[in-house]
């Protein structure tokens, strides 16, 4: 006897009876693809993440550790000085710009990058010698350049490119920019000069000084508009990363937040001259003449940033666009972030102790220092002892200074020789010095550009300048001579300077300066000034070389 089936055994309804309700059977529950990579885990671990962020920390450290002085010449120049007193903000903004997107960066993996590591020893070659020649500035920028470059290594280039504007943002708190000052001031005046006559006012303009009928009035460093320039930049570009999403838009308002305010400075500079004028001078001419221009540009600011609006694109929804594969890829073990973290520290700490190694040499000798000297002049030219209210190159430290007037009876020209035997940092040829010397009058320099000098068997390059101050103009020519070769490149000096440094060379240096008065034209200055360095060539070539062979 064979089994019968429960099916068959189950009783019959009956034909008067409706059949029961069949039972709803629960949905299927759609199975999920199947992952090609099936052992891997698209979110790191609690434990697994402490790695990436205790090897970044450690990294970012050793950075900080390494270069404090730079950091601290950074920190000091924002206190110091009110032109780049934006920089305390830069890194708190950078730092909220990166917090913003944590939402984002949760799901981006910690990858190391290796490839990142010739950029960070690039970087490091580069900041050596800006140091031991002393180039504040290239110093700072390469230090800052490091650490996108350490985010990029330790955490990978996903995570360096999903933060890549506050990284870059933090370049804005490099202070520099006094470069532009010059060509800024010489702006403001033609500008206000094309105003004025707009207006029908009379106005003579002699480089930087304008003469109105009611007074004169001077365009100097505070008026050339830098600080406005650099903090619209800094705001601009703030604004146009929050406020829009294409790149073009971006550039387009960055660039109208350089425009704005260099234009707007010199409307300011107009504004303030009609206002002391129609005044008779009784306005705009003391504090009122600084809270006139930042209510002005607090003004231009405003408007840029209302008409900017008008093109606002709204913020899309953060899109977690990470690469799937990238997701799916093994997480970097702990030994990999430990190896990456220690190759980077490696590529840090080696430049400083090269650098104080280059810097810690013994350059001195137990010689006396050699005496810098000229021979009399040839006929018709005689020296004679400059006056305490004469224009003098300024120079940081204690040089060797020979100092003369040389008049041939018509005409008059100053000689200055300043001599280094050994350049360190606060004390070298090229060091900014603002110090005026006892009983010396202020002077401004109006404009500066490079020449050369046609003489009878020799081409000199000089750096050619305007210095003025009340009633005089000076013509001045200057160039250096390091190694025994005359240049007048600040960065060519730097270069040379670096060199003697790491080779262990001649780190000598010396400035040769000629200068004369002029009323309106400048030739008759140039013609003495050549005539003079044709008769004195020979006998400063002879007086360098006999303090630097010994």
């Amino acid at each position: 006897m064979t089994a019968t089936p429960a099916a068959m055994l189950s009783p019959s309804p009956s034909p008067s009876e409706p059949p029961p309700p069949a039972s709803p059977r629960p949905p299927a529950t759609p199975r999920p693809p199947a992952s090609p990579h099936p052992a891997a885990s698209p979110c790191p671990t609690p434990v697994a993440s402490r790695w990436p962020i205790g090897c970044i920390v450690a990294a970012l450290c050793l950075l900080l550790a390494a270069h404090i002085e730079t950091f601290a010449t950074i920190v000091g120049l924002w206190w110091r000085s009110s032109t780049f007193a934006h920089g305390f903000i830069v890194p708190p903004v950078a730092a909220w710009l990166i917090w913003r997107r944590r939402a984002y960066l949760a799901a981006v993996p910690h990858r190391p990058w290796p490839a990142a590591l010739p950029a960070l020893a690039t970087l490091g070659a580069i900041w050596l010698p800006s140091t031991v020649a002393n180039v504040p500035v290239l110093q700072q920028y390469c230090v800052v350049l490091m650490l996108p470059v350490i985010v990029a290594a330790v955490l990978g280039r996903a995570y360096a490119a999903a933060i890549a504007f506050p990284l870059a943002y933090l370049l804005l708190a490099v202070p520099f920019g006094e470069v532009f000052i010059p060509p800024l001031i010489d702006f403001t005046a033609r500008f206000t000069v094309m105003l004025l006559q707009v207006a029908n006012i009379p106005v003579f303009r002699e480089n930087n000084y304008l003469s109105l009928p009611t007074g004169n009035w001077s365009v100097v460093d505070a008026c050339s508009g830098l600080r406005y320039l650099i903090a619209s930049v800094a705001l601009g570009t703030l604004y146009a990363y929050l406020n829009y999403r294409s790149l073009a838009r971006r550039l387009i308002f960055v660039a109208a937040s350089v425009v704005v305010p260099v234009v707007a400075n010199g409307l300011r500079a107009c504004m303030i001259v009609l206002i002391g004028h129609w005044s008779d001078r009784t306005l705009a001419v003391g504090i009122d003449h600084l809270i006139y221009g930042w209510v002005f540009f607090g003004m231009v600011t405003a408007l840029m940033f209302w008409c900017g609006a008008r093109w606002r694109q709204s913020e899309s929804p953060v899109a977690l666009a990470v690469d799937g594969r990238a997701r799916l890829q093994p997480a970097a073990t702990p030994a990999g972030f430990v190896r990456i973290t220690v190759a980077a520290a490696t590529a840090i700490a080696i430049w400083p102790l090269l650098a104080m190694l280059a810097l810690q040499s013994p350059r001195s000798d137990a010689s006396p220092e050699p005496q810098l000297t000229l021979p009399p002049p040839p006929a018709p030219w005689r020296a004679s002892p400059p006056s305490a209210d004469d224009w003098s190159a300024l120079h940081a430290g204690k040089p060797q200074r020979l100092s003369a007037n040389y008049s041939d009876g018509r005409r008059t020209v100053s000689l200055q020789l300043i001599w280094y035997r050994h350049q360190v940092k606060g004390a070298e040829l090229l060091t900014p010095e603002h110090r005026l010397a006892p009983g010396q009058a202020p002077w401004s320099e109006i404009s500066a550009t490079r020449r050369e000098i046609q003489l009878a068997r020799r081409v000199i390059q000089v750096r050619q300048s305007i210095e003025q101050t009340a009633g005089v103009t000076l013509l001045v020519w200057r160039w250096y001579r390091l190694d025994g070769r005359d240049t007048a490149s600040p960065q060519l000096v730097k270069l040379l300077l670096a060199k003697a440094k790491l080779s262990g060379g001649d780190d000598g240096g010396a400035e040769i300066v000629l200068a004369s008065a002029y009323e309106q034209q400048t030739a008759p200055a140039e013609a003495a000034m050549r005539d003079l360095l044709a008769a004195m060539l020979p006998s400063i070539d002879q007086g360098l070389r006999h303090v630097a062979i010994h």
